[in-house]
């Protein structure tokens, strides 16, 4: 007898009354439920720590994956300006001066964590409202046109990519923790 334990892995469309749509967001909770998992434990030094040649740390990452969310939530899908109580959460440019992401350091694991849900919580709002047609209208920018279909698929890769950056500094910051 086997006495492994079964997974679950069957995209599931519950998160809207649209399937089409409903399947793509239980794609942006999976891809958030992988990134939660590899942040449990995580102490407030390895959050901090700063790699050398101005590399981003954990903690400026995550800031960068909330932040990217909530504009391209509010600029390509809504079309419109950011909210000002939306922006609170937000009180640093996401670049410096020399385009480098700009480092956040001081918030702890539950305050990123906190901006990252109350993002998520805004996005499957607006998702679970839309229907089929409205989630596949092309926005017209002035650089790029975009459908929120597509922005859920950038937003998935954005952050999977950022969890793999994630891991690298997490192991990095232990070792040189490690070593004082």
């Amino acid at each position: 007898m086997d006495s492994r334990e079964q997974k679950y892995v069957i995209a599931d469309t519950h998160f809207s009354e649209e399937p089409e749509i409903g399947r793509w967001l239980w794609a942006l909770q999976d891809t958030r439920r992988r990134t939660m998992s590899g942040l449990e434990g995580l102490t407030q030094a390895i959050i901090d720590w700063l790699p050398p040649n101005n590399e981003s740390s954990i903690g400026t990452v995550l800031y960068h994956i909330a932040l990217i969310e909530v504009d391209w939530l509010y600029t390509e899908v809504l079309e419109q300006p950011i909210p000002q109580e939306i922006l609170a959460l937000f009180p640093y440019d996401d670049r410096d001066e020399q385009g480098h992401l700009t480092q956040v350091r001081g918030f702890s694991l539950e305050q990123h964590l906190g901006r990252l849900e109350s993002v998520r919580r805004l996005i499957l709002d607006v998702f679970q409202q839309m229907n089929l047609d409205e989630f596949r209208r092309i926005r017209s920018l002035a650089q790029y046109d975009v459908s929120p279909e597509w922005v859920l698929h950038h937003w998935m890769q954005h952050e999977a990519e950022h969890r793999s950056q994630i891991g690298a500094l997490r192991t990095a910051a232990a070792r040189n923790l490690a070593q004082g």
